[in-house]
C-alpha cells in the first residue's frame, strides 16, 4: 500500500475542496477501495472521510425517498419506510456481502464499487484493460465464470478496448429497476443522474465504471413514489449461500390490476459491465397477464444478444430461468 494522507470532511463544501488535490478520494465504509488499495490496485495520495459530512439521513414520504451517500448498507436495509415502500432495496441489501461489512458499506460507496474480476483484482497478471488501458483481457481466454454475458467488449484478448467484467453490486441492480436517481454535486454545481445512466458499459474505455468525474460528490440517492411494494422480489444466484458475489440476479417488481401487468422493473445482475436494464423487456410485460408465457418473453428480450466464454455460458440459461422465478416470486408479494 502506498503512504497517503487522512482528513475528515466536515460536510459536502469542506469535502469538494479538499477532493481538488491531485490524486484524491473519498472515503465511505473502505470495503472496497481500502482492498484495492492492499492489492495495490488503487493508489490514492489522500482520503477524504466524509462519514462525518451530515450525509447519513433517510426520509421516506408519500412522494418517494431520499437517501444520503454515507447511509451505511445494513441502516438503509433494516429502515422502517425503505422495508415497507422499497422491499426490493431492502431485499437486496440483505443479499449482499456479511452483516459485518453491510455495517460498513455506504450507499455512496457501493454505487462506486468496482469490479471484482479476477484479473482486475490481481496485479500478479499484467494484461488488464481496467486496471491498465492498452494491457488486454486475461479473462478472455482464462477463467471467466463470473463474468459478462451482455454489454461487453470482445475485441479479442489483446485489444486495448476488450473488457468482459461484470458490476458486483446487489443495490445498484435494485437501484436501476426502481429507477432511482443520484445527486451530484462539485465545485461547479449540482446534477441529477439516473442510476440507469450513471454506470458505463467498456465501450472504448474499460477503465471507467461511471460517469462520475474526479471532482464530483454524490451526495444522495432518490428514489421515485413507491409502485412495486406489495409485488417484488430480489433473486441471486451464487455458487454458495452467503459472502458471494452474484452469477446472476434479478430485481423484479410489478404492478398489478388483477392479474393483468399494469407496470414492470426489471433489472439483471451479475451479467454485465453495469446493472442490466431493459425497457424493452418491461414493455413486454405490460397489458399481459402475470403468467409463465409473460415472463418467459420477457427473458428472451432482455437477454437478446447473450453471449458466453468457456467458463460462464450457462449463465444464459441460468438467467432466464432466475427471471421466471423472481417474477413468479414477485407476483406472490414482496413479504411471501
Amino acid at each position: 500500500m502506498n503512504p497517503f494522507t487522512y482528513q475528515r470532511a466536515k460536510d459536502s463544501a469542506a469535502a469538494l475542496h479538499s477532493i481538488t488535490a491531485h490524486g484524491a478520494k473519498f472515503l465511505g465504509g473502505g470495503t472496497n477501495l481500502v482492498d484495492l488499495m492492499k492489492d495495490n490496485v488503487e493508489h490514492p495520495t489522500s482520503l477524504i472521510d466524509i462519514n462525518h459530512a451530515g450525509l447519513d439521513q433517510i426520509t421516506v414520504s408519500a412522494d418517494g425517498g431520499r437517501i444520503g451517500a454515507s447511509v451505511k448498507n445494513s441502516d438503509l436495509a433494516n429502515h422502517a419506510g425503505i422495508v415497507a415502500n422499497y422491499p426490493l432495496l431492502s431485499h437486496a441489501l440483505l443479499a449482499g456481502a456479511s452483516a459485518q461489512l453491510r455495517n460498513m458499506a455506504t450507499t455512496g460507496g457501493n454505487l462506486m464499487q468496482r469490479t471484482r474480476c479476477y484479473y482486475f483484482m490481481d496485479t500478479a497478471f499484467p494484461a488488464c484493460n481496467k486496471r491498465t488501458p492498452g494491457t488486454g483481457c486475461a479473462a478472455i481466454h482464462g477463467f471467466n465464470r463470473i463474468h459478462a454475458i451482455l454489454g461487453q467488449t470482445d475485441d479479442g484478448a489483446t485489444s486495448p478496448h476488450t473488457c468482459i467484467a461484470t458490476n458486483p453490486s446487489d443495490m445498484n441492480v435494485a437501484l436501476s429497476a426502481l429507477n432511482a436517481s443520484i445527486e451530484i454535486v462539485s465545485p461547479h454545481g449540482k446534477r441529477t443522474v439516473a442510476v440507469r445512466d450513471f454506470h458505463r458499459l467498456p465501450g472504448d474505455n474499460p477503465s471507467l465504471d461511471t460517469i462520475l468525474k474526479p471532482d464530483e460528490l454524490i451526495v444522495a440517492v432518490t428514489l421515485p413514489a413507491a409502485k412495486f411494494a406489495q409485488h417484488s422480489w430480489y433473486l441471486k444466484a451464487r455458487d454458495r449461500q452467503s459472502y458471494a458475489f452474484a452469477l446472476v440476479s434479478v430485481a423484479a417488481g410489478l404492478e398489478l390490476d388483477g392479474n393483468t401487468i399494469k407496470s414492470a422493473a426489471l433489472a439483471l445482475g451479475g451479467v454485465a459491465h453495469k446493472p442490466w436494464h431493459s425497457p424493452e423487456a418491461e414493455r413486454a410485460l405490460i397489458g399481459k397477464p402475470a403468467n409463465a408465457d409473460t415472463f418467459k418473453l420477457a427473458a428472451t428480450t432482455i437477454l437478446k444478444g447473450a453471449k458466453g466464454y468457456s467458463d460462464n455460458a450457462f449463465k444464459i440459461e441460468l438467467a432466464q430461468q432466475c427471471i421466471v422465478r423472481a417474477l413468479t416470486q414477485a407476483v406472490e408479494g414482496a413479504k411471501a
